[in-house]
C-alpha cells in the first residue's frame, strides 16, 4: 500500500515561483535585497508555499504555521538537516545538528541534561560574575561594538556552561581560536592559505588539539562534573561504548556555535529597541530596580526566583525575539518525493519553513512592524512563534539563552543609563 505522502510526480506539481537564472537562480536577488523584502513580496505574489533557487539549491519556501509544523514536527522523518559542506567540517561532522535518528536523540538528551532549568540555576551567580566583568569593561570611556562586545559575553556563557569554571589559560585559548573559526565560519569557502576560512580551518585543528588537553586533564585529576563535558565524557551506552574525542569536540563546538551568535544578535537587538523606546526603556527599569533594591543594592545575587519574576523584561525579550526573527529560516532537505498542500516537494529539494513570515503576519501578530510586549500576555498562537526553532531539532539550549538575557539586562539597567541613546554608567562617564 502506497504512504499517502510518497507520490508519483505526475500526480501533483511544483509549486509556483521562479527559479531565477541559470545556474545562480534568485540567490542574487536574495543577497542585494533585504531579506525580509525578498520572501515576503514572494509570499504575496504566489501564497504560502513556493519555490525559488537559492544558495545553488532548489527550494520550497513554506510561510505558514501549518507548513512549518509539517516539515518540523508531525512529518520530520521525511526531511533530514542539510548544511553546506563547508559549514559542516567547520563545526566538526559528529555535531547535532547535522543527524537525526538515534544518534541525534542521545546527544540531545545529554544536551539538555546539561541545560536543564534545575541545572542552570546554579550557574546564575558565575553568569553575573561574567555580566558584570562585561559590563565594567565598557565604562571606561571608550566607544564598543555592542555586537561585538554581545558575542563576547554570549561566548564566556557558553564556555561557562560547557567546562563550569575552566583554566584561565584554556578559557583564553579556547577564545583565540574560536574567534579565527567565527571569522571564517561564513567566509567563501578556499583553502588557499592566507583566506578566512584557510585560517578557520587550522583554528579548528587547534581547538581539538586544546578540548583534547582539557579532556586529558580531567582524566587525570579524576573529576567528575555535571557540565556539558562531564556528560560527554561520563556517558556509555548500553553496550559499554563511550564517545569518541573527536564526537565530543565537534558537539562542544557546535554548542558554542548554538550558543554564541544567536544569543549576541537578540541582546544588540534589545538594547536598539529600549533606546528607541524611553517609555518602555523606564518601564524595565523600574521592574529591575525593584529587585536590585531588594538585594540591597545589589550586594545580593540574583536567585532563581527572582529571574522567573521579570514579567515585563521577559516579554520584552520575547517580543525582541519576534521582531528580530535572528533565525529567519531553517533548512531542511526531503529523503522522498513528499505532497504538501497538493504541492510536489521533489526528493532532494530543500525546504525552507520561513519563521519571519511568520512571526511578521499580521493575522497573529497585529501591527507586526511595532514592538508591543504586551502582545505576550496571551500566549501566542501554535505553531505561530518560533525563535528557536520547533520538533525535535529545536534549540535545547533556550533556557539558558533567555536567562543570560535577563541577567544581562538587569545589571545593564540597574548599572548604566541612556544619554543620548547611549547607555553610560550611573557616575559621568559616557562611553565615547
Amino acid at each position: 500500500m502506497r504512504r499517502p505522502w510518497r507520490i508519483p510526480k505526475q500526480r501533483a506539481k511544483l509549486p509556483p515561483g521562479s527559479m531565477g537564472w541559470p545556474f545562480v537562480g534568485e540567490t542574487l536577488q536574495l543577497y542585494t535585497q533585504d531579506p525580509n523584502v525578498f520572501f515576503v513580496t514572494r509570499q504575496k505574489r504566489h501564497g504560502e508555499v513556493f519555490k525559488s533557487h537559492i544558495l545553488g539549491c532548489p527550494c520550497v519556501m513554506l510561510a505558514s504555521p501549518e507548513g512549518a509544523r509539517f516539515v518540523l514536527v508531525t512529518h520530520a522523518q521525511l526531511f533530514k538537516p542539510t548544511y553546506p559542506k563547508s559549514k559542516e567540517k567547520m563545526i566538526g561532522p559528529s555535531a547535532l545538528f547535522f543527524h537525526q535518528g538515534n544518534y541525534h536523540n542521545l546527544i540531545r538528551k545529554l544536551v539538555q541534561s546539561s541545560l536543564s532549568p534545575d541545572t542552570i540555576r546554579k550557574l546564575i551567580p558565575s553568569i553575573e560574575s561574567v555580566a558584570i566583568s562585561a559590563l565594567e569593561s565598557w565604562s571606561s570611556g571608550h566607544i564598543i561594538n555592542t555586537f561585538h562586545e554581545m558575542k563576547k559575553f554570549s561566548l564566556d556563557v557558553g564556555i561557562l556552561s560547557i567546562f563550569g569554571h575552566l583554566n584561565s589559560n584554556f578559557r583564553q585559548m579556547l577564545n583565540d581560536n574560536y574567534h579565527i573559526v567565527d571569522k571564517g565560519y561564513n567566509s567563501f569557502p578556499t583553502k588557499i592559505p592566507g583566506t578566512a576560512y584557510h585560517k578557520a580551518l587550522s583554528a579548528r585543528k587547534r581547538l581539538n588539539q586544546i578540548l583534547s588537553e582539557i579532556i586529558c586533564e580531567r582524566k587525570e585529576k579524576g573529576l567528575l562534573e555535571k557540565d556539558f563535558l562531564g556528560n560527554l565524557l561520563n556517558f556509555k551506552n548500553e553496550k559499554g561504548e563511550i564517545l569518541t574525542e573527536d564526537q565530543i569536540a565537534d558537539n562542544i563546538i557546535g554548542v558554542l556555535f548554538a550558543a554564541q551568535d544567536t544569543t549576541a544578535s537578540v541582546l544588540t537587538w534589545i538594547l536598539k529597541y529600549l533606546h528607541d523606546d524611553q517609555k518602555l526603556l523606564e518601564a524595565v527599569k523600574a521592574e529591575q530596580m525593584a529587585i536590585y533594591e531588594a538585594n540591597g543594592r545589589g550586594e545580593k545575587p540574583l536567585t532563581w526566583a527572582q529571574t522567573r519574576n521579570m514579567p515585563l523584561t521577559y516579554r520584552v525579550i520575547l517580543e525582541s525575539l519576534r521582531m528580530a526573527s535572528i533565525i529567519s529560516f531553517t533548512f531542511r532537505e526531503a529523503i522522498v518525493d513528499v505532497e504538501y498542500h497538493g504541492y510536489l516537494i521533489p526528493k532532494g529539494w530543500k525546504v525552507l519553513p520561513l519563521f519571519r513570515n511568520i512571526h511578521h503576519n499580521p493575522e497573529f501578530f497585529p501591527d507586526p512592524r511595532i514592538l508591543d510586549p504586551s502582545r505576550f500576555e496571551v500566549a501566542p498562537k501554535p505553531n505561530t512563534f518560533m525563535p528557536f526553532g520547533n520538533g525535535v531539532h529545536a534549540c535545547a539550549g533556550n533556557e539558558i539563552a533567555k536567562l543570560e538575557m535577563l541577567v544581562l539586562i538587569h545589571h545593564l539597567v540597574t548599572r548604566f543609563r541612556y544619554s543620548s541613546g547611549i547607555f553610560h554608567p550611573s557616575g559621568d562617564q559616557l562611553f565615547r
